[in-house]
């Protein structure tokens, strides 16, 4: 064997330079160990690894679709009403946050005590970034049983851009929620249909189809002028991108003027 080689033996991995150590739990799959990443969060550490494996996305021949729309205080909204709220770990713990940086900054340099402090802070960081990547997680795995799933494409970094909301939307993990729902999608034969931004979901009238051009983002429930139904915001711009593909989809424009030629992304399986 190689010297700087990686090897897995159960719970054990033998690691360039250091050699044996012990690991929490094995390693999940089984192929050919390329790499491994040793990382250190908070007082843990935590080994992470690259396997070559031999995976073929399942032919899906379901027709099934689901239109989900994305938010802050509903992380995401499903055609058929269904609502899944963001666990927001930041805003809960956002006033012990502040009372560990704060007796942070007391802490004598170089002090053990400073050392105990930052791992105090480090492990509650740590701690915000793992409940809100598990409801990631959680979310997308369940919307991989769609055979299309339709979201929009949101510009995260501009949305960030809003000093009242930069906050609550980095609290959600919307860029996160994309990569996830992209790999997932294509490691179980879904395709992801990327709504153009210019795609009026939310101010269409799911029944008749008028555009309410003057609903505000404070509206979260709307009545139609056209045919007087009554609209939650989010289902009815859910139901909304559960359609695109059939009214939008190939198209430059959508009949209300998407405008600058931008086109429908989807991402096939692999």
């Amino acid at each position: 064997m190689h010297p700087h080689s990686v090897a897995v033996d159960g719970r054990l991995v033998k690691l360039p330079l250091v050699g044996w150590v012990r690991m929490r739990e094995a390693v999940r799959f089984a192929g050919r160990i390329c790499s491994v990443t040793i990382s250190r969060q908070a007082d843990a550490w935590f080994a992470s690894f690259v396997v070559e494996v031999v995976h073929e996305a399942p032919l899906r021949t379901d027709e099934t679709i689901a239109g989900v729309d994305l938010g802050v205080t509903a992380l995401a909204t499903l055609d058929d009403g269904t609502k899944t709220f963001a666990p927001r770990p930041l805003r809960k713990h956002l006033k012990r946050l502040v009372q560990l940086s704060r007796a942070l900054a007391r802490k004598q340099r170089w002090s053990k005590n400073r050392a105990k402090a930052k791992t105090k802070l480090a492990r509650l960081h740590r701690r915000i970034a793992d409940v809100r990547v598990d409801s990631l997680h959680k979310l997308t795995t369940s919307l991989t049983r769609y055979r299309t799933i339709v979201i929009e494409d949101l510009k995260v970094s501009g949305m960030l851009a809003n000093r009242r909301l930069s906050r609550a939307i980095a609290d959600v993990g919307l860029f996160e929620f994309r990569q996830q729902l992209e790999y997932k999608a294509a490691m179980h034969g879904s395709t992801v249909v990327i709504a153009t931004r210019w795609y009026p979901s939310s101010k269409l009238c799911s029944i008749c189809g008028v555009k309410n051009e003057s609903l505000t983002l404070g509206e979260r429930v709307w009545t139609c002028l056209s045919c007087g139904t009554s609209h939650d915001r989010d289902v009815n711009a859910a139901v909304n991108l559960a359609r695109y593909p059939e009214s939008w989809a190939g198209s430059a424009c959508g009949a209300e003027g998407a405008g600058g030629g931008h086109q429908t992304d989807a991402k096939p399986a692999a």
